[in-house]
C-alpha cells in the first residue's frame, strides 16, 4: 500500500487565534496568529472563513520574511507579477514594492498606488482574487487604507440604476487613468511596448458572482473601468459616475489605520480600496503580494 504523502503544514500545531469582526460594514482582526510558521489545514481553513466571510481580514503582529509573505499568499491560489517590473522586490518578484521613497533621486516602489477607487487587476483577463499588503515603514501621519464592499452597494441599488445595468458588460484598461496625476503629483514611468502588450484592455460584467460565495457584487471601478458596452457614450458615463457615488458610500467602507506588524489581506471580488495619502516628506514602504482569481461570472 503506498505511502500518504503529507504537506509538512499539516504536522504544524494548532495555533490559538481569535478572529474578531471589527463593527463596520467589512472588516475583522486575527490575533495571535503567526505567518512566520506554516499553518495547519485546520488553521489555514479558518483564515479562509474569515477572508470570505470579512472581505478584509487584518493579520497582527506580525514579522514575516518576503518568501514567507509569498509562501502563505501562494496556498490561495497562483500569484500575479505586477507589470511595472522596475518596482518588483529583488530577488523576490512576487512582492510589489509601494513607496514613495527615493534612492539615489529614484522611486524605489510605486508612490502613487490607490489613488483612485478600484479593485486590484480588474484589466486582467484574471483578475485578482485578493491582494496582501504587508507594512515595512509607516509614516508618522496618514496613510490609511480605505475598503468598500460591492456586494452591499449592489444590494442597495435603486431600482432603475440596477435595471440600467442588468446583464451588462464594461471595459477595463491599466491605461485608462496611468498619467492622471490629480491627487498624486507624481509622473508614473513610461510603459514600454512590452508593457502595454501585458495589458490589453479587457471586458467584464458589471456585476459579478462571487465564485465562492455565490453572493453578487459591483465589478466597475473609477480607476480602470473605460465604458460600458453597447450603450450610448454619454449614457455610459452617466451610470458609471452614479455608480461610483453610490459604490463608495460611507455605511459600506471600513478605514484601516496601519500599525507597525499589519498584514491586511482583501477579497478584490467583492471591495474596490483607496489609499488616501500620506505627507510626502513622510516615508512609507509596503511589500504587496497579488493572487490570480478566475474570469468573472
Amino acid at each position: 500500500m503506498p505511502a500518504v504523502s503529507l504537506s509538512s503544514a499539516n504536522h504544524q500545531p494548532t495555533q490559538n487565534f481569535e478572529v474578531r469582526p471589527f463593527s463596520a460594514a467589512v472588516g475583522a482582526e486575527i490575533v495571535g496568529l503567526d505567518l512566520s510558521r506554516p499553518l495547519n489545514d485546520a488553521d489555514f481553513a479558518r483564515v479562509h472563513q474569515a477572508h470570505l466571510d470579512y472581505n478584509v481580514v487584518v493579520f497582527r503582529d506580525q514579522r514575516i520574511t518576503p518568501q514567507q509573505q509569498i509562501d502563505f499568499s501562494r496556498r490561495f491560489g497562483v500569484l500575479q507579477i505586477h507589470v511595472l517590473k522596475q518596482f518588483l522586490l529583488a530577488n523576490h518578484p512576487e512582492i510589489f514594492i509601494i513607496s514613495n521613497i527615493k534612492e539615489n533621486g529614484q522611486p524605489i516602489g510605486l508612490g502613487d498606488a490607490g489613488k483612485f477607487w478600484h479593485s486590484d487587476l480588474s484589466y486582467k483577463e484574471f483578475p485578482s482574487l485578493g491582494s496582501m499588503l504587508y507594512a515595512q515603514e509607516l509614516p508618522e501621519e496618514g496613510g490609511d487604507t480605505l475598503f468598500a464592499s460591492q456586494q452591499l452597494a449592489f444590494e442597495t441599488l435603486p431600482a432603475e440604476l440596477r435595471q440600467a445595468i442588468d446583464g451588462k458588460r464594461a471595459a477595463h484598461s491599466y491605461t485608462a487613468r496611468y498619467a492622471d496625476e490629480v491627487f498624486a503629483g507624481i509622473r508614473r514611468p513610461t510603459l514600454t511596448e512590452a508593457q502595454l502588450a501585458e495589458v490589453k484592455a479587457v471586458v467584464h460584467p458589471v456585476v459579478r458572482t462571487h465564485p465562492e460565495t455565490g453572493r453578487r457584487g459591483l465589478f466597475v471601478n473609477e480607476n480602470f473601468t473605460t465604458h460600458i458596452l453597447d450603450v450610448p457614450e454619454d449614457e455610459s458615463r452617466q451610470i458609471l459616475a452614479e455608480l461610483y457615488a453610490h459604490s463608495a458610500k460611507p455605511e459600506f467602507i471600513y478605514r484601516h489605520q496601519w500599525q507597525d506588524g499589519d498584514m491586511v489581506f482583501w477579497d478584490n471580488r467583492a471591495l474596490i480600496h483607496l489609499a488616501t495619502g500620506c505627507p510626502s516628506h513622510l516615508r512609507r514602504r509596503m511589500h504587496r503580494t497579488t493572487i490570480q482569481g478566475d474570469v468573472p461570472f
